[in-house]
């Protein structure tokens, strides 16, 4: 299917708007020779308005991206609240609302176009306990470097060497696969394929959040993560499946600090495998075949399958103000999508620049562009006529997906942005 996409990011009929309103802090007190918060708070509010173009295709099916005009909105609203139990203890609790209104009913797209928009989306505004963990820190040693007050950061310091458990419900991609330069689509790109590695399919409900634990080791330059996460019940479901030792998302990440020309960056290596009840393509081909029906994931969803893959995930900053990024992973492509977005493998590239070169610190231009593909066996699948969670047009006549995001995100006034965001998208 070849098709293009236009879209905006527009409200106040032509901006997106983000609301980060002042924070609160509780009592300073002393730890290892710097200034911490005993508490804070914070909030957020974001307001998305889409229109899509219409465009020409070939054709279309259950679960393609419609060719008929059309508008989407989103609108989230969350606290952040920080407690410090006890020394290097930090407790951690988002209450969230949200309303949405997704383009074709969250169909037709691998990298969808709105990072806000949560599968199940749902026109009347919805309460969420997005986030509740519980973050322990110990063994610290070395260098210390200041943390500043944020979004479930308390002020302080931390240690070059330190050791740090998290255990409780959050995203995964909160502690995995971040990004200075795209990674929150609140603040930065929006389109799915850029807040993320397009291919990390990790555990995560219909909203985005799941429960589990993290262990990370910090030693000066370098960091090793790994964490266990409950699956959905459901591939792309609410329920979450409490049998995490049956059921679970394994994910291991190891990163290095450094510098070049002066400047600073990062390097990530990520590999995940997941475990629970998935259909694989070629099993439901196999049935089809037999039975002369068109092939259906729900068919055979009868028996456990591992899925697994890859992210490399690189940022640096090459002037003040101006940083880079580069992203590319790669799932086994054997298995569908159980929790993220129907990719099976991307490379993704951009930069953000920082608006102090032309007297606006607090404004940022972004570029970016996406290349998605599908395996074999998936093509294979979609072209007898298969669908699942998210696209399958009856037919197939095969093009990778190619995405460019551009946006300028202006402070307004003081805690509020107005971006201007346009995508196109071709597949």
């Amino acid at each position: 299917m070849h098709q293009m996409l236009y879209l905006r990011r527009w409200a106040l009929a032509s901006m997106g708007v983000l609301c980060g309103l002042a924070s609160f802090s509780g009592q300073a007190l002393a730890a290892q020779d710097a200034v911490g918060e005993s508490w804070n708070a914070k909030f957020q509010a974001t307001y998305i308005w889409q229109a899509k173009n219409a465009f020409a295709a070939a054709y279309s099916g259950p679960n393609s991206l419609s060719p008929a005009h059309e508008k989407s909105y989103s609108f989230t609203s969350t606290a952040f609240f920080g407690f410090r139990p006890w020394p290097a203890g930090e407790l951690y609790f988002n209450p969230e609302v949200a309303q949405e209104a997704p383009l074709s009913n969250l169909t037709g797209l691998g990298g969808f176009t709105n990072g806000e928009m949560a599968r199940g989306a749902s026109t009347t505004l919805k309460f969420n306990v997005a986030r509740f963990f519980l973050r322990q820190t110990w063994g610290e040693e070395g260098e210390r470097t200041v943390v500043e007050s944020g979004q479930n950061q308390l002020a302080g310091s931390v240690a070059a060497r330190r050791w740090v458990f998290t255990a409780g419900k959050l995203a995964v991609t909160d502690i995995f696969d971040a990004n200075a330069y795209s990674h929150d689509p609140r603040t930065q790109f929006m389109n799915w394929a850029l807040m993320a590695n397009g291919a990390y399919d990790y555990p995560a409900d219909a909203k985005g959040y799941t429960w589990g634990t993290v262990l990370e080791w910090y030693h000066d330059a370098w960091a090793v993560r790994a964490g266990r996460f409950m699956q959905p019940k459901d591939p792309n479901g609410l329920p979450i499946d409490t049998r995490i030792f049956e059921h679970y998302g394994d994910q291991v990440e190891l990163e290095h600090a450094h510098k070049a020309l002066g400047h600073p960056g990062k390097l990530r290596l990520l590999v995940f495998r997941g475990r629970a009840k998935m259909s694989r393509f070629q099993d439901a081909l196999d049935v089809a075949a037999t039975t002369g029906t068109t092939p259906h994931l729900d068919a055979v969803r009868w028996r456990e399958h591992h899925k697994t893959g890859w992210g490399l995930n690189i940022e640096q900053e090459v002037a003040s103000g101006v940083g880079v990024f580069v992203r590319a992973s790669r799932s086994d492509g054997k298995t569908e999508t159980y929790a993220f977005t129907e990719i099976d493998n991307t490379v993704s590239g951009g930069a953000l620049v920082q608006g102090q070169a032309w007297g606006r610190e607090q404004d940022v231009v972004g570029v970016a562009a996406v290349r998605n593909g599908i395996s074999g066996q998936r093509q294979a699948y979609l072209a007898r006529g298969g669908i699942s969670a998210f696209i399958g047009d009856g037919s197939l006549e095969y093009r990778c997906e190619k995405i460019t995001e551009v946006f300028y995100s202006w402070a307004a006034v003081r805690h509020v942005w107005l971006t201007f965001d346009w995508q196109h998208v071709e597949h």
